[in-house]
């Protein structure tokens, strides 16, 4: 079955967050209306964050469509703002699947996360905006594996098409 997963920055600016997000909805209604019902996601906070939450929104529309959790270890959240981690847990509880990589935070824990999300995917939807940094890597080697890769920072470059789900 074909998946996609998602990468990208911690932080987005305040004033491209709507924008963000309905490019993305309009990107997961594409891939949803093209057979992809499997979603990947790592759990951090930003892109991560607001990719698992439209996803979550998606499976209440489409009961088929599914939110795999892909996390680096447990204890991710330990440091993050109160509502960054309330959100992760509720993200967690709301997920079909949720799958910890190891026990406790290592140095290159995150990078075999990236990795392990590519790994199951054909698709990587990722919100890079410059080059450095582990969305730019995770990018960088999707585009070796021959992943299609949607960068929903980029302006759009051709008029999209209509959208037909069933």
């Amino acid at each position: 079955m074909e998946s996609c997963c998602f990468t990208g920055h911690r932080r987005i600016p305040a004033e491209e967050l709507a924008c963000l997000t309905e490019r993305l909805d309009e990107c997961l209604y594409r891939l949803i209306d093209e057979g992809i019902y499997r979603f990947r996601a790592g759990g951090a906070m930003g892109f991560d964050r607001l990719a698992a939450e439209r996803v979550l929104e998606m499976r209440r529309r489409f009961d088929f469509v599914r939110l795999d959790l892909i996390l680096p270890c447990h204890g991710q959240t330990r440091g993050w703002p109160t509502e960054e981690a309330v959100a992760y847990r509720r993200i967690m509880a709301e997920a079909d699947r949720v799958v910890f990589l190891q026990e406790q935070y290592t140095e290159g824990c995150m990078h075999r996360r990236n990795l392990q999300l590519l790994a199951g995917s054909t698709v990587c939807v990722c919100y890079q905006t410059h080059a450095g940094g582990g969305t730019a890597f995770t990018v960088a080697h999707a585009n070796r594996q021959g992943l299609r890769v949607i960068n929903l920072a980029e302006s759009p470059k051709t008029e999209p098409s209509p959208i037909t789900l069933f």
